[in-house]
């Protein structure tokens, strides 16, 4: 029997692939003879290739990703080495454009491109009648979402119970912000509603809890949301959290009084903000009402009780570092739970292109095709914000520093972590594998090196941080006997700074 194999190397183990299951969904008569396969990215290219020879395939799929794609050229290059009679195809976002000159395209039989719910099946279908087809790149036409089957209950108890589940309400995005690849959407297009919710409903009826929405644009069409919302909140319960990709500065009455019945714990909304600064988002094409925006964050974080996770973009034709600054520092009032800062990358296929030559955009050739300079902001100070974003991340928006963070920084937020940025990378060197007691430990010397009036207030905020985190021993080993060695020591330098201006 001709098998066929869908498998695509996800990040994590926790994320289950959305769109190998609606392919899956989608085979028809095929459904008997494919199987699905997940990987990770950690795994060894030798160890993924066995696994898939276990099952003999005639055909294997491979979802293509921005985060895979190194991955899986590894795989197929072995795969077809070993086993060059097996029919390889690929597809997703990483393929789809800009398709010849990519060098996994040389390992594959055939890329499928664009939605391939439907023309996969297709191409299978074709491939094992011996009919296949000439042409190597084949592109997908539109697909109709009523004419597509749901991949819900492909979802297995073990997804159901370790993993999160992705579901999507509607696909494409009526907005055109140059940096992102929903830009090439006409406008978004949902799935019939009482369809939609009934697979939710038989998701919720096998134990799911956890939704994490991949709508683009959620509170887009807000009856539509609202329905949404009162059916998860008719089955509320005390596991029960959703996750949802807002647009800011579209927040009316009726959605703010359902976002107040949802108790803590169950919502987390991701509010892509990018840039406050007219002129950058003139740019990209970027609609956005920045008052409003803010006000709804505002009102968000301090009348609901849901999760904020706000991002931002570094690198965006004309943006520089001050005018990032000020974004922050406009974001850090807003008090958002977390400030994502991403780095500008080039998605194959975003017309953020355009503006190469204009701002001399320089982008990493290798994935995660990262911005290394502009016209705007050299090499040194990208280096910078990436290390600001990494830091940012373990001590900002870990949740592990919440009682003194407020203490660390003051009305210049951004200029005042950049500083802390700088003092812990040349400590240590290092933006990764840093030991949480030692981060405990450089933010309190960071402090008393660079803002020492503060120093206090943050060892004694900082002692609470350390508590909650469970970590063995005492933080500093701030017993009272230690506590007058650091003071001493303070004493020292304060003694040796004075003599060095006499």
């Amino acid at each position: 029997m001709s098998k066929i194999i869908l498998a695509t190397l996800n990040a994590k183990y926790i994320h289950a692939s959305l769109g190998l299951r609606y392919l899956y969904a989608n085979l028809g008569e095929l459904q008997s003879k494919c199987e699905i396969k997940e990987f990770t990215i950690k795994t060894r290219a030798i160890d993924i290739v066995e696994q898939i020879l276990e099952s003999n395939p005639s055909i294997v799929g491979f979802g293509v990703y921005i985060w895979n794609v190194i991955e899986t050229e590894a795989v197929i290059s072995q795969l077809k080495t070993v086993a060059p009679q097996i029919t390889i195809i690929l597809g997703g976002p990483e393929v789809s454009y800009e398709t010849e000159g990519q060098s996994i395209v040389k390992f594959a039989d055939y890329i499928v491109t664009g939605a391939a719910d439907l023309s996969f099946n297709k191409l299978c279908n074709e491939i094992l009648d011996g009919k296949s087809p000439e042409q190597k790149i084949l592109r997908s036409k539109p697909v109709e979402l009523k004419d597509l089957q749901l991949p819900y209950d492909l979802y297995t108890e073990e997804d159901l119970k370790h993993r999160l589940l992705y579901v999507e309400a509607s696909r494409g995005c009526p907005f055109k912000c140059e940096f992102c690849l929903s830009s090439l959407d006409k406008t978004s297009y949902p799935f019939e509603l009482e369809r939609f919710l009934e697979e939710m409903d038989k998701l919720y009826q096998r134990g799911a809890r956890h939704f994490k929405f991949v709508d683009r644009t959620f509170n887009l069409k807000i009856k539509t949301t609202l329905q949404i919302l009162d059916f998860f909140l008719e089955r509320l319960d005390n596991e029960l959290f959703l996750h949802f990709e807002v647009i800011p500065d579209h927040l009316p009455e009726k959605l703010k009084e359902a976002l107040q019945k949802f108790p803590e714990g169950s919502l987390q909304f991701e509010v892509g903000i990018q840039t406050f600064n007219e002129e950058v988002q003139a740019h990209i094409s970027r609609k956005q009402n920045n008052q409003k925006s803010k006000d709804n964050l505002v009102w968000l974080k301090e009348q609901t009780t849901a999760h904020i996770h706000a991002d931002l973009i570094f690198g965006l034709p004309g943006e520089t570092l001050e005018t990032f600054k000020q974004s922050f520092n406009e974001l850090f009032v807003c008090n958002p739970h977390e400030i994502q800062m991403g780095i500008l990358k080039r998605l194959k296929g975003s017309p953020i292109i355009r503006h190469t030559e204009s701002f001399d955009l320089r982008f990493n050739p290798l994935p995660p095709f990262n911005i290394l300079s502009n016209d705007r902001v050299d090499f040194t100070t990208l280096q910078r914000v990436n290390r600001f974003a990494r830091y940012w991340d373990m001590i900002g928006n870990s949740g592990r520093f919440k009682y003194s963070l407020p203490h660390v920084l003051s009305d210049q937020p951004f200029d005042e972590f950049m500083a802390i940025t700088d003092w812990i990378f040349e400590k240590t060197g290092q933006t990764h594998q840093i030991n949480l007691k030692k981060l405990y430990e450089y933010v309190a010397q960071a402090v008393e090196d660079l803002f020492p009036e503060r120093y206090t207030a943050v060892t004694q905020a900082l002692e609470k941080d350390y508590a909650e985190s469970k970590l063995k021993g005492n933080f500093l080993g701030l017993t009272l006997s230690t506590q007058n060695q650091v003071e001493k020591v303070s004493q020292h330098k304060r003694s040796a700074r004075q003599k060095r201006h006499l």
